[in-house]
């Protein structure tokens, strides 16, 4: 494709998608999710704030060091110390980026920055010219450009090329936009800036009216060849562009888009499916493209008409993004060779083999109490495995006693900093006993937001996926556990939150936004 045919992917799912309340991702988690973007084909993969924890800038190292076929992106302010920090952090990248912004508009500049225009000017200048040192690669957005004053849009993009900046992004920062007015801005920007043709033009544009996808779409048929956007439209607030989407609309909508993408829309569902595990951000059923619902047709109407022919209700098929019916993988009698190559297959390597040794017991386990075991049930169980070594507490056993006319009651033991402690509790029901008993061992004092299960596959033995929310201080976290008793997912996806909102090095410093 010519660069005019080609649409490029920005992928922000473990930057901007992590800034969603207890969607934060430990190194490894961001490693294996980076792992299943590179193996999509996504063009650029933004891996985090560097400068913003000591966590994050290792988080973007390993994956620099990782992703061979992406591009991988660090995001820095427009200021020195971040975009030295990014571009220590992609030293070992094959193809590095970095992303660097300030913002634009008339409220920022004074509330915010309380800067002048001819100052923004000049320190966005300054930044991209200081990025080019580290990468030949610089982007550079005007945060807030959806409410940005278009002279002054125009000024400040001309002076960023003119510096260097080979991409320049238009990021909707508050989803304030609609998409005529959002896509008559970047006509008018492509149109008036004399050097626009010197850089790739693209949009970042967030969900709090529901019209992020749409945004998106409508700077694309007007001159934009980058969408930034996440999995499963993650992000802060309502949630960025949805990968997925924008991806599918091009694809379908040929007739509309002049353009197209590189990516291999079979990896869609399955990096879904692991964004969503991994976060413990359920997709809902009826969610385009990746939901359970997206090709179910229960209408006798409906039926009839795929029967007949699919395209009478269907306008993609589900095997394009990598949907397909529930297969069984392994079973109680495979191997340890057997496991690892279906693991494989499925994007996921250990580091050690003390993880895989480990992994191969929990699936032996499993699968002595679930006959039939699936992807999804792979997934969740290394979910659970590659948890951080450094967890403070553990469960050890839990026993429940619920029966009809008698209140529930639950004794656990757990490790708590290498001590064993046990304590009994009753509750409304034996998930809230479990919980309360976990709390008179730990008494973190945290509030408990959330409390979400899912079934990860089909059937009455199908193990329950469970997420909590937890709240304290400000600080907010998830939590998940899966397992075939919904008491013990329930009580070890409290454990897991409870190891990320105690553990200080767990906890990330406020982020940068665009």
């Amino acid at each position: 494709m010519s660069s005019n045919d080609r649409l490029i992917i920005f992928d922000t799912t473990l930057r901007d998608g992590e800034q969603s309340p207890g969607a934060s991702m430990t190194r490894d988690e961001k490693i294996r999710i980076a792992k299943a973007l590179e193996r999509m084909r996504v063009d650029v993969i933004e891996a985090g704030f560097p400068v913003a924890s000591m966590g994050d800038f290792e988080a973007v190292k390993a994956v620099a060091e990782t992703v061979r076929e992406s591009t991988v992106c660090g995001l820095a302010r427009a200021l020195d110390k971040d975009i030295d920090r990014a571009g220590e952090a992609l030293a070992g990248a094959e193809s590095a980026r970095i992303h660097t912004f300030i913002a634009t508009s008339p409220i920022h500049m004074e509330a915010k920055l309380r800067m002048t225009p001819d100052q923004v000017v000049e320190q966005a200048v300054a930044a991209v010219r200081r990025a080019r040192r580290h990468v030949a690669d610089v982007e550079f957005s005007a945060e807030d450009a959806g409410r940005s004053e278009p002279e002054f849009l125009k000024r400040v993009i001309e002076a960023a090329i003119d510096a260097g900046a080979s991409t320049i992004n238009i990021p909707d920062t508050v989803g304030y936009n609609v998409p005529e007015q959002f896509g008559a801005l970047i006509a008018e920007l492509l149109e008036d800036i004399p050097n626009a043709d010197k850089a790739t033009f693209s949009v970042h544009c967030h969900n709090d009216l529901g019209l992020a996808v749409a945004n998106s779409l409508s700077a694309v048929q007007n001159g934009a060849r980058q969408v930034e956007c996440t999995i499963n439209g993650l992000g802060e607030r309502a949630g960025n562009a949805a990968l997925e989407e924008v991806v599918m609309a091009v694809r379908t909508r040929r007739d509309v888009f002049p353009c197209d993408t590189g990516l291999d829309t079979t990896q869609i569902v399955p990096a879904s499916r692991l964004v969503s595990t991994i976060t413990g951000f359920v997709v809902q059923p009826n969610k385009a493209i990746v939901g359970a619902n997206a090709f179910a047709h229960e209408s006798g109407i409906h039926q009839d008409g795929v029967l007949k022919s699919r395209e009478t209700y269907e306008i993609m098929r589900a095997e394009d993004v990598g949907l397909r019916q529930n297969a069984i993988v392994l079973g109680k009698h495979s191997g340890r060779n057997a496991f690892r190559a279906r693991l494989r297959d499925l994007g996921i390597d250990f580091e050690s083999e003390t993880e895989l040794n480990e992994a191969f017991r929990r699936f032996k386990l499993l699968a002595d109490r679930k006959h039939e075991i699936f992807d999804e049930d792979l997934q969740a169980l290394v979910s659970d495995v590659t948890a951080e070594e450094n967890d403070f507490v553990h469960l050890l056993s839990l026993h429940v006693c619920s029966e009809t006319g008698e209140k529930p009651e639950a004794d656990i033991v757990l490790q708590l900093d290498g001590e064993e402690r046990s304590a009994r509790a009753t509750g409304g029901g034996p998930v809230d006993a479990a919980l309360k008993a976990i709390e008179a061992i730990v008494d973190s004092g945290a509030n408990l937001r959330l409390y979400s299960v899912n079934n990860i596959t089909s059937g009455t033995d199908a193990q329950g996926e469970v997420t909590v929310r937890l709240e304290k201080g400000g600080r907010v976290v998830n939590g998940q556990g899966a397992d075939t008793d919904i008491v013990v997912a329930s009580a070890n996806a409290y454990l897991h939150a409870l190891n990320r909102l105690l553990h200080p090095a767990r906890r990330h410093p406020q982020r940068g936004d665009v």
